[in-house]
């Protein structure tokens, strides 16, 4: 695979990548690096899989065991560095409206069930010193993330309502469009953002919630990002330059992340950073599509991928699929703008080495092989989310202090 160009000395190309050291010890300098910059990790869809698995019932389903059936639990967030989670609140963008709002407000409440059973391991955090705080207690920092402009149904009042209850971003779209944005996963409609769609924005800048940009289509995200006055974030997503798929962020887009101040947080999912694996997933829509099965529904999608590749075997991604990616943030945007968003509990299979939230490690200690300085993982890790996170609530303050919440509905803006 061609390799990018560094825009720092020895980061991509093979000709000045340092020689790695012992790998035992490089892992144990990036444990050491993770206890002191505890990682930050932008999407994790635990909460949906308890829900499928056993209807939220943590006594079933024991976080402080090591668990078999899901990719995160207690020991492995430890293990891997783990010192925040946005745990999202996704439900699926077939719902009927009033039905995404319900299962939204279920999957919230679920997290908060969660973080209360686990008291002495999670803390509920909603903003960057509460974050710090958790931290500072040794517990992992517990934040929520909606997923998807399907879970407020066109009400800027239920947006105002998951806020409270300590929502910190909002995913403009996932797999379909709503009625206000365009989903990178379907047919346009709305030409990136109707004037309901950015008023959204708008309101999400005054709430302090961060706007969300993966799931959406290239031209939402520069809507989004001409209107918007606060940072935004990506928080699951890579880089299409390094494999071409909608899901993925263009350069153009990334290129103007320095201007806004956001962070692009790379993901694991292997259609996303794997070519092979990329072309395997496009396949494998096309077959679905053939025999009658919508790609973008996930349930269907998933039942008829499952038997598809019993003969049509997937190819393994890898931990240097994800840091191909990582080096073209960083090259493109800059390392103050780069950040992890694994999806762990939200696809079926992950890169080989970070099979589940305790390989963070691993990819540390890849990044220290290839050069990267203590101080950029540490960027990568932690610092650019909280900054951003930060730079969201500096912006909440300065918009609240000239505006109050958008009377707004999406019939008076889009008719």
């Amino acid at each position: 695979m061609p390799e990018t160009s560094a825009e720092h000395a020895g980061t991509s190309d093979p000709a000045h990548v340092a020689d790695p050291a012992d790998p035992a010890v490089t892992l144990d300098r990036a444990r050491r690096l993770l206890a002191r910059h505890p990682l930050v990790d932008g999407h994790n869809d635990l909460p949906w899989e308890a829900r499928e698995q056993v209807g939220y019932d943590f006594d079933r389903l024991d976080l402080a065991t090591r668990l078999t059936t899901t990719c995160t639990d207690l020991p492995r967030l430890r293990e891997g560095g783990v010192g925040a989670q946005f745990w999202s609140v996704f439900v699926p963008s077939t719902l009927p409206g009033p039905e995404a709002v319900v299962a939204t407000l279920q999957q919230v409440d679920a997290v908060h069930a969660m973080v209360a059973r686990y008291g002495g391991d999670l803390a509920l955090a909603r903003t960057a010193d509460e974050v710090e705080a958790a931290t500072a207690s040794g517990r992992v920092a517990s934040l929520l993330g909606a997923e998807g402009g399907h879970s407020i149904d066109g009400s800027l009042a239920v947006l105002r309502m998951l806020h409270a209850l300590g929502v910190r971003y909002l995913t403009l779209t996932h797999n379909d469009n709503t009625p206000w944005a365009d989903s990178a996963t379907d047919v346009p409609v709305a030409g990136g953002l109707t004037a309901f769609g950015h008023e959204a924005v708008r309101e999400l800048n005054r709430l302090g919630v961060m706007v969300d940009l993966s799931h959406v289509a290239a031209t939402t995200m520069r809507a989004a990002l001409a209107t918007t006055e606060a940072p935004v974030v990506f928080s699951h997503s890579s880089a299409l330059a390094q494999c071409d798929t909608p899901r993925n962020v263009p350069d153009d887009v990334l290129e103007a992340l320095p201007a806004n101040g956001g962070v692009c947080m790379v993901t694991f999912v292997p259609e996303f950073v794997s070519r092979a694996t990329a072309t395997w997933h496009r396949e494998a829509m096309a077959a679905a599509s053939d025999a009658g099965v919508d790609p973008r529904d996930w349930v269907a999608f998933g039942a008829f991928s499952a038997t598809w590749q019993r003969l049509h075997p997937k190819p393994d991604a890898s931990i240097d699929d994800v840091v191909r990616h990582l080096e073209h943030v960083r090259e493109v945007a800059g390392v103050e703008h780069v950040g992890l968003g694994g999806d762990y509990d939200g696809t079926d299979t992950f890169p080989l080495g970070l099979e589940d939230v305790s390989g963070y490690p691993r990819l540390v200690a890849a990044l220290l092989d290839r050069s990267w300085s203590e101080g950029d993982v540490a960027a990568l890790v932690r610092g650019n989310a909280l900054r951003v996170m930060r730079d969201v609530e500096a912006v909440a303050r300065d918009v609240r202090g000239r505006r109050g919440p958008s009377l707004a509905t999406l019939a008076q803006l889009d008719g």
